[in-house]
C-alpha cells in the first residue's frame, strides 16, 4: 500500500509503498489534515518526542471501517507509533468514533485537532453577548474557527489579528468586525479597535509578544485563553498589568480533554460546519504531492491529504 513517510527529521516525507497492516482494527483512510504538531513531531521539536524514524506521520484523519465513517485520533497515532497517512492504517481501541456517513470527509478531519482548538477555548473563556473578543492568530484555521464561535455566541464585538494581510480581509469576510495587522504599538492598536476600551476576552494561540500587547490592552477581568505558542514559548507580563486588572490567564490543550469531551466539541462543530455557520478553508492534495500539502501546512494554509 502507499504511505507518506518520514526517513530524516526536519525533512517532508516521501511517498513511498509500505506493508498494509497485518490485522488489528484497520481504517480504509480517505483523507488525513495536516496540523502544526505533525511538523513539529516530524522536525523533533515537539517535546513528547517522535516514533522511531522511519515513521508514517499523521495524527488524524477520517476514513472507513465496516462500511462506516470514522474519525481517527489517539492511541499514539503519529506520536508513539505509525500515524495516519496511509492507505490502511491500524487503529487502537478508543481511537477513532462513528461519523455521520453524509459529511464531507475533509471537513469532518478539518473538524479534529484545529477545530477542536478554536471552538474549544471560546466556550472555555464564557463568552456572552457583552463580551469584546480579540483573536489572535485570526489567520490561521485555529483562529479563523475561534473567531466564528465568538460570533455565534452573540459576542459585541470580535476583532482578528494576525500577519497576512490577505488572511485578514478573509477574517472580515468570516464575521470580523475589525481587524488588526501584528506589528508595532500592538497595545495601543488593540484598544482602539474596540474603542478604546479594550478586549474582555483573547484568544491566544500566539503566545509570546502578542499576548503582551493584548493583555495591557485588556479590559480589567479579562480573560485570556491560550492554545498555542506559534510567536513564541515565553512571554513576560508586568505584574502591575496582570494584579491591576485582575486578568485570568489560562491554558487550554486538546491532549487534556477526555476522549468523550473531544468528540462531543467535534461533533458540535461539525454539525455548525455543515449547517453552513462555521467555514473551514481547506487545500485538497493528493498522497502523491504531500511534499506540497507539508508546505502549505507550513506556511499556515490547512493542507488536506486524500489517500
Amino acid at each position: 500500500m502507499r504511505a507518506a513517510r518520514i526517513t530524516e527529521l526536519g525533512r517532508p516525507p516521501e511517498t513511498v509503498d509500505v506493508d498494509a497492516p497485518a490485522g488489528g482494527t484497520v481504517v480504509e483512510m480517505e483523507v488525513v489534515s495536516l496540523n502544526p504538531i505533525d511538523l513539529a513531531i516530524c522536525a523533533g521539536r515537539f517535546y513528547g518526542g517522535h516514533p522511531e524514524v522511519p515513521f508514517v506521520p499523521g495524527c488524524e484523519g477520517v476514513g472507513r471501517a465496516d462500511g462506516g465513517l470514522v474519525y481517527v485520533f489517539g492511541g499514539g497515532l503519529g506520536l508513539q507509533r505509525d500515524g495516519t497517512l496511509a492507505e490502511q492504517v491500524e487503529v487502537p481501541e478508543g481511537a477513532s468514533f462513528e461519523l455521520p456517513d453524509d459529511v464531507d470527509p475533509a471537513l469532518a478531519s478539518a473538524c479534529g485537532i484545529a477545530g477542536i482548538a478554536g471552538w474549544t477555548p471560546v466556550e472555555v473563556a464564557g463568552v456572552k453577548p457583552d463580551d469584546r473578543v480579540l483573536v489572535l492568530g485570526a489567520t490561521g484555521t485555529v483562529g479563523a474557527i475561534a473567531l466564528q464561535a465568538a460570533k455565534l455566541r452573540g459576542a459585541a464585538r470580535v476583532v482578528a489579528a494576525g500577519r497576512n494581510r490577505e488572511r485578514l480581509e478573509r477574517a472580515k469576510e468570516l464575521g470580523a468586525d475589525d481587524v488588526v495587522e501584528l506589528g508595532d504599538d500592538m497595545a495601543d492598536r488593540f484598544k482602539e479597535a474596540f474603542g478604546g476600551d479594550g478586549p474582555t476576552v483573547v484568544i491566544d494561540p500566539l503566545w509570546g509578544e502578542p499576548v503582551v500587547a493584548a493583555a495591557q490592552a485588556a479590559a480589567p477581568g479579562a480573560r485570556t485563553v491560550n492554545i498555542g505558542q506559534s510567536a513564541g514559548g515565553d512571554a513576560t507580563f508586568p505584574s502591575a498589568v496582570v494584579r491591576g486588572k485582575q486578568l485570568r490567564i489560562v491554558g487550554h490543550s486538546n491532549f487534556a480533554m477526555t476522549p468523550w469531551d473531544r468528540r462531543r466539541a467535534h461533533l458540535e462543530l461539525l454539525k455548525e460546519v455543515q449547517a453552513g455557520r462555521v467555514a473551514i478553508d481547506v487545500e485538497r492534495f493528493p498522497l502523491d504531492r504531500v511534499h506540497d500539502a507539508w508546505q502549505a501546512q507550513a506556511e499556515g494554509r490547512k493542507a488536506i491529504v486524500e489517500l
